[in-house]
């Protein structure tokens, strides 16, 4: 059997959680979803054969609690959904606002917003059997689709998720009789351990943007862990977002650069080598294409920079790692065309004594010209440059 390391549970989760193991017949259970060792989000749910009630803390970018009401057709598609807000001062306990509804008419799909006038807007899609919702970072629908896939013989399924009123295509495939995966279809794999009904035991999401590991437990105390981190959140101790945008702006001599990025946090995690893997290129921070831009021409080494907004990628190694500059601009860091490489350059890397918790970029004046510097965690990658005369 393949398995999946979803990493250790740090104590201040504990608190909240009971340390029952998990049982292969437990419809009633939740998750834990960690981001490093931080707690990103908490879930509880009830099931039965046709519907799912579930209650979720999420902490990003501020702790939001919501309920959500799911009853299934019979091929296990959405029939109604409703998802309810719920205040955080008030907690479960508060009445709560509808926020968003979903209903089957037919061969359509009614789906019932609401707006910021408090008004509810409705916005109409073609149903498609089975499709299921998809909400970003909360797996309980997934287990759905999983308890969906293992009734089946195949040895994959194209299983349709919903966000919004916009379906995607998820594909499910069975690795063996207690593992599986599912493919995002943007973000990547997703390795799942699961019992003989599908439910959900463990669920890796390392090797995929989202870097997130989820735990299923029993007896969560979600009433009380939803106090617990909105109170966190009102003496000024947010979550925070996952990766929060950066611009800077550095003047070399006559040069100025700007540089804007996204800067995941560690949290614990083991970063080049490990979230970050040597040998393969990265985005070089997170989201949108981490882009660079200079009012002079610069030379990196053997390549000439002409002034102008580039993007840059960058393939760590143990021991050093290259610099990809390339010219297209505006995409998002997933995306990359070799055939518009400006030019790439050597790296070095250093390592120091304190930690840098959120990934950062520096441009320092070094010499007659500058050094570019990656740096997180422990790590620092540098290239040096000049400012073409």
């Amino acid at each position: 059997m393949k398995k999946y390391n979803v990493g250790i549970f740090i104590a201040s989760v504990c608190v909240f959680l009971s340390c029952t193991n998990y049982t292969e017949t437990s419809k009633n259970a939740g998750y834990v979803t960690l981001l490093g060792n931080d707690t990103l989000a908490v879930e509880k749910f009830e099931k039965t054969d046709n519907s799912i009630s579930a209650k979720v803390v999420l902490r990003s970018p501020r702790t939001s609690l919501k309920s959500y009401e799911l009853s299934l057709t019979e091929n296990g598609g959405i029939e109604e959904m409703t998802i309810t807000d719920f205040d955080l001062e008030s907690g479960f306990d508060s009445e709560g606002v509808l926020e968003r509804s979903y209903k089957r008419n037919g061969d359509s799909l009614e789906v019932s917003v609401l707006t910021n006038d408090g008004s509810y807007r409705i916005i109409k899609s073609g149903y498609e059997e089975g499709i299921l919702p998809f909400i970003d970072m909360v797996h309980w629908p997934f287990e759905i689709a999983f308890n969906n896939a293992m009734e089946t013989t195949a040895d994959s399924i194209d299983q349709r998720l919903l966000t919004g009123s916009r379906a995607s295509t998820f594909i499910i495939a069975k690795i063996d009789s207690d593992s599986m995966t599912i493919r995002h279809p943007s973000r990547g794999v997703m390795g799942v351990n699961v019992d003989k009904n599908g439910n959900i035991v463990e669920l890796d999401a390392s090797q995929t943007t989202r870097k997130l590991t989820v735990k299923r437990k029993n007896d969560i105390e979600i009433y009380s862990i939803a106090k617990r981190f909105a109170a966190s959140d009102k003496q000024g101790n947010p979550f925070g977002s996952l990766s929060g945008a950066i611009e800077e702006e550095f003047t070399i001599g006559n040069a100025v650069v700007n540089v804007s990025y996204g800067s995941p946090q560690r949290r614990g995690r083991h970063l080049f080598g490990g979230i970050v893997p040597f040998g393969e290129r990265w985005r070089t921070g997170a989201n949108r294409a981490t882009h660079f831009k200079t009012s002079s021409d610069l030379e990196f080494g053997e390549v000439k920079m002409p002034a102008g907004e580039y993007t840059l990628f960058t393939i760590p190694e143990k021991d050093g790692g290259t610099l990809i500059i390339n010219k297209q601009t505006g995409q998002n860091g997933q995306t990359y065309d070799q055939e518009r490489d400006l030019g790439r350059v050597p790296m070095t890397v250093s390592e120091k004594e304190d930690s840098t918790e959120g990934f950062t970029i520096l441009v320092e004046e070094e010499g007659s010209g500058g050094v570019l510097k990656l740096v997180w965690g422990n790590t620092v990658y540098s290239v040096n440059f000049e400012i073409s005369k």
